[in-house]
């Protein structure tokens, strides 16, 4: 992986959004801390425009977020990381998206600070575009961060998660 991306090996620097909704879809200020104390995070940003992102990303979340239901000891996080095409990957666009992954998952919307610049999380995770995941671990480290996920090879991994 090019070094200029990613923090692992980092401790996580939070989360950034300026819209959330709930596993449900209702709107939220942000997710509850708390409800993330202590277990596994993977975090996947996407933009709803993004091609792979509906290629490979969101079916991969999918495909994990089936498989890892019943482990409460892992919490799932989907964030919009836009830095281009702010017109088309606006809030509503990723409730669209949240609703036809049919995921039950916090979602959230970063625009930058100022709705029009680019996404904070993509500035603090390093990330280098969409699709993007990051695990953290329960120390609240950053151990995976990358464009490329093994989808098959993640959920193994996470099923050792206790």
């Amino acid at each position: 992986m090019n070094n200029t991306y990613g923090i692992a090996g980092k401790t996580a620097p939070g989360l950034h959004a300026t819209r959330w909704v709930d596993a449900n879809g209702k709107p939220i200020d942000k997710p509850d801390a708390n409800a993330f104390k202590n277990r596994f995070i993977v975090l996947y940003c996407f933009q709803s425009w993004c091609p792979g992102c509906h290629s490979s990303g969101l079916p991969a979340l999918q495909k994990m977020t089936n498989a890892l239901k019943e482990n409460d000891n892992i919490a799932f996080i989907a964030i919009q990381t836009v830095f281009e095409g702010f017109e088309e990957n606006t809030y509503e666009k990723m409730l669209e998206v949240k609703e036809q992954y049919k995921l039950s998952i916090p979602f959230g919307h970063d625009a930058g600070a100022d709705g029009h610049s680019t996404s904070d999380m993509m500035r603090t995770y390093k990330t280098g575009g969409t699709p993007w995941f990051i695990f953290i671990d329960q120390q609240n480290k950053v151990v995976f961060n990358d464009f490329h996920l093994n989808v098959d090879a993640a959920i193994s991994f996470l099923k050792t998660i206790q």
